[in-house]
């Protein structure tokens, strides 16, 4: 990415991440249309309300490996072969251990705090089950997550995307089988979505252990590296708590979702399911416009690098505001794919109608962010993130749903919080020296 258009190098990056994230999405969406469909929508309400304790479990290792995501595309760009092997090699020995770590903790925890998050009680039995055997195959999910960020932060987005158009057809035929022929239930979706993601682990590393370029993997050499563990840790710890404390943040939210019952949790469920597919213009730019700006700081391209994080800026906002559009007038019947049921048609329509038009805020944060953890300035985004996707988001929750006990605060709080953050990472955006301060400390070191 350090050469040729600069357009056509972030577009050749994002379209392939772009369809690999819809496919991802489809098989996740794929559990709760079928899981609702076949199960009813208390079922549904059980997988729903488990997505947020999911990241607030993944979403800390998934930060670090954001940052080994930065570190390898830095020396990829800088055509630093040895330090380039030992930060992949030593991201697959963080990624193995972190699905460990997960699969133990989540299969203990994971019931315990469903309870402290007040799930209702006739949902419960269900989230628990699915929880508990999603959690059995963290060791697949993180070490997929792992690979696929080696891959593209060298470049390659075409081949997760095959992987994943594989894996998720594979979820939807096991998902029919193990609920629809088995009646496994919802433990049969997430055994479903288990199997698909090991699969996915296996195409992966075939890929990466056969390559003839400098990114080869072998399997003998997977450990840490005691120094480059280090670096990837400062890259990515940033991220990681991001990713974990605005997950508490969501576990909260949630909590606040399950005080009005299973069709609001239903219903919202099906929103988030929808929120996902709204929002992979935004995640793919955003993928696109680290590795871009990393690359290009390894290679010395500065003036390269404004540029191309002013078009990845530009994209994502215009096309996620025009998906926003959409979701807002389709909401009835997009969320009517999920649940026959009024009630909990209506609680997921308020949501995406609340939300929808909003979505070229929350397009701007990720960008800037993506371009400042491009620049290795990941404490800034993490400290506008935290300050109001957290503690202003669950500041407003704990004050206004009692007075109020109304679920329309629960879903105005990220219009609120997309909004100050983006108004936060503007400001620094232009007025911060990023990189040019990245140039002169380079030359330091």
């Amino acid at each position: 990415m350090t050469e040729g258009s600069i357009g056509r190098q972030i577009i050749k990056f994002a379209v392939p991440l772009f369809l690999g994230n819809l496919f991802q999405q489809l098989y996740n969406t794929a559990d709760t249309l079928i899981v609702g469909r076949l199960l009813g929508s208390g079922a549904l309400a059980a997988v729903s309300s488990t997505g947020s304790l999911v990241f607030l479990l993944v979403g800390f290792f998934g930060g670090i490996c954001m940052g080994a995501g930065v570190v390898i595309s830095r020396f990829f760009g800088a055509k630093d072969d040895h330090s380039l092997e030992l930060a992949i090699h030593t991201t697959l020995a963080f990624s193995l251990a972190a699905g460990v770590f997960l699969t133990v903790f989540g299969s203990i925890f994971a019931p315990q705090i469903l309870i402290w998050m007040d799930t209702p009680e006739e949902v419960l039995a269900e989230a628990t089950e699915y929880i508990r055997v999603y959690f059995a195959g963290c060791v697949g999910m993180v070490m997929y997550n792992g690979c696929m960020g080696v891959m593209q932060a060298v470049g390659d987005s075409r081949h997760p995307l095959y992987y994943l158009i594989v894996s998720s057809l594979m979820n939807v035929a096991l998902d029919i089988v193990f609920i629809a022929a088995f009646h496994w239930g919802v433990g049969g979706a997430a055994i479903a979505t288990i199997i698909s993601q090991f699969f996915s682990v296996f195409l992966c590393m075939l890929r990466l252990t056969r390559v003839q370029e400098n990114y080869r993997v072998s399997l003998w050499k997977i450990r840490f590296d005691a120094e480059m563990l280090k670096l990837i840790v400062r890259y990515g710890l940033p991220s990681g708590l991001q990713n974990s404390v605005i997950a508490l943040a969501n576990v909260v939210v949630q909590s606040n979702i399950n005080y009005f019952g299973a069709m609001a949790m239903a219903g919202c469920g099906a929103y988030s399911r929808i929120e996902g597919f709204a929002f992979l213009p935004i995640t793919c730019f955003t993928a696109a416009i680290t590795t871009f700006v990393s690359q290009n700081l390894g290679a010395e391209e500065y003036e390269r690098v404004k540029k191309g994080a002013r078009f990845g800026v530009i994209c994502s906002v215009a096309i996620a505001e025009a998906i926003g559009v959409i979701t807002f007038a389709a909401a009835p019947a997009l969320i009517g794919l999920f649940t026959d049921d009024p009630e909990a048609i209506a609680f997921g329509v308020q949501k995406a109608q609340t939300c929808g038009l909003f979505y070229c805020l929350l397009a701007v944060s990720h960008c800037f962010s993506a371009v400042l953890r491009g620049a290795g300035r990941a404490m800034v985004p993490m400290a506008t993130m935290l300050a109001y996707w957290c503690v202003v988001r669950v500041t407003l929750l704990t004050v206004l749903v009692p007075l109020t006990q109304s679920i329309a605060i629960v879903n105005w709080v990220y219009p609120i919080t997309w909004s100050l953050s983006t108004v936060t990472l503007f400001i620094y955006y232009k007025k911060a020296n990023w990189i040019y301060g990245f140039k002169a400390k380079n030359a330091e070191s």
